[in-house]
């Protein structure tokens, strides 16, 4: 996440269907539960500033 872009909208968390974001202490999205990922790739689709990386890992 590139908080140089990111406007903290949250549009990533809030549309997050696995609960995987959350916000840290200055309000920055950051990867909370990342294990839970699916790689559905929504949080990144809904970021209005382009903001976000989504790295898949191998399972």
């Amino acid at each position: 996440m590139s908080k140089k872009l990111c406007k903290q909208c949250n549009l990533c968390i809030k549309f997050c269907p696995r609960g995987v974001l959350k916000t840290d202490n200055k309000g920055f999205p950051i990867a909370k539960h990342p294990e839970k990922c699916n790689g559905c790739f929504v949080c990144f689709l809904r970021c209005p500033d382009f903001a976000l990386e989504v790295n898949q890992n191998d399972k």
